[in-house]
């Protein structure tokens, strides 16, 4: 059987800093790729999008990604305890033990989140203090590193943090499932949590008129 073709259409039928599944056998046209780049479009092997049964209200999309090290087999056993919550979870690496560069990993995650494509994003690196840094930088992310359930669900009723920070080399695997459930199950506090919030988008936009 002829192996399927990743073309310029395929392409262009996503939206930029979309996310497009690929079939890990398939083939990528090299144009395919240069204009993929170009729009921030992520190919993600089609294996990585784990895609769990619904809940009652249909969950949306979580991002999660790792570096290497202890955070790749963190983000591993992450992936099947979030898609048991219900989720589906769009993985953006990295897949291998190769030593890869945190702050790439953070934008990937981050950007999925900012553009709307996932509801929430986890990122995950040796203390998690780096990827949080890099995050916060793609406007519209308001990232938080959580060592605890008490942080956790300090960032969601204070601050509404889209995305969560943890650091493999911190924390164990149990307090890391059990600050990710806590972090999504807790809502906003609003009120005048809201007014504070607002203020932190208000400073973002500033710098990004100037």
């Amino acid at each position: 059987m002829p192996k399927p073709v990743i073309t310029v259409d395929d392409i262009r039928a996503v939206e930029p800093g979309g996310v497009l599944p690929v079939p890990a056998e398939a083939i990528v046209t090299d144009l395919a790729r240069e204009i993929a780049q170009a729009n921030r479009i992520s190919l993600v092997a089609s294996d990585h999008l784990t895609t769990a049964v619904p809940s009652p209200g249909g969950r949306p999309t979580l991002a999660i990604g790792a570096d290497h090290g202890p955070s790749l087999p963190m983000k591993e056993a992450l992936k099947p305890y979030l898609a048991e919550l219900g989720y589906t979870v769009l993985d953006c690496g990295t897949f291998t033990p190769d030593a890869v560069d945190y702050p790439d990993i953070a934008y990937a995650v981050a950007k999925q989140v900012a553009n709307g494509t996932a509801w929430r994003g986890i990122i995950i690196d040796g203390a998690g203090i780096g990827s949080c840094m890099a995050a916060n930088k793609v406007p519209g992310i308001r990232a938080a590193l959580c060592y605890n359930e008490a942080m956790a669900r300090n960032s969601r009723e204070h601050n509404d943090a889209n995305v969560l920070t943890l650091g493999a080399g911190m924390i164990g695997l149990n307090l890391a499932r059990q600050i990710v459930e806590t972090w999504l199950k807790t809502d906003f506090g609003g009120g005048r949590h809201q007014r504070r919030v607002n203020k932190i988008v208000e400073i973002e936009q500033r710098f990004l008129k100037g």
